[in-house]
């Protein structure tokens, strides 16, 4: 009896350098969305929990970002590594972390309006790196036939 079973084979440098990729454009939504809502629609955006870099409101929540950025390009190689369909948990994991990010800011203490932009920035962060981890897992892994395995 043949076994065809393959196994995945991860690019992790090409991996790295679009979860980098992906973590710029993440900090740069985030920078953009405190910009349109605390300075153009002069919204006090609430403040969520960030990682505490600096004294600038913008600075934490793009910093913030791009971490999480990272750490989703960590669970995206452990998945791709690890488990059947990956990109399916994938997607079912960061989607449901966004869900949070876009609920979180309602049970904080603010305006109907800051609650809103902010959930509106989580959820463009959170699409950003899912759309584009999903796009870096397609073209930096392959399968390639288990050794001893024949056709």
């Amino acid at each position: 009896m043949s076994n065809t079973a393959n196994r995945p084979v991860v690019d992790t440098g090409r991996l790295w350098a679009g979860g980098a990729a992906t973590a710029v454009v993440a900090a740069l939504v985030a920078l953009v969305g405190v910009l349109l809502g605390n300075g153009v629609l002069d919204v006090a955006m609430v403040q969520p929990p960030l990682i505490p870099v600096g004294e600038s409101f913008a600075l934490r929540y793009a910093v913030t970002a791009a971490v999480l950025a990272l750490l989703a390009t960590a669970l995206a190689q452990v998945l791709l590594m690890s488990t059947p369909r990956p990109r399916s948990f994938f997607s079912w994991i960061v989607g449901l972390a966004t869900v949070v990010g876009v609920v979180l800011p309602f049970t904080l203490d603010g305006t109907t309006g800051g609650r809103l932009a902010t959930a509106v920035v989580d959820l463009a962060i959170g699409l950003a790196v899912l759309t584009s981890l999903r796009s870096v897992m397609v073209r930096t892994t392959r399968l390639t036939p288990r050794p001893g395995l024949s056709a």
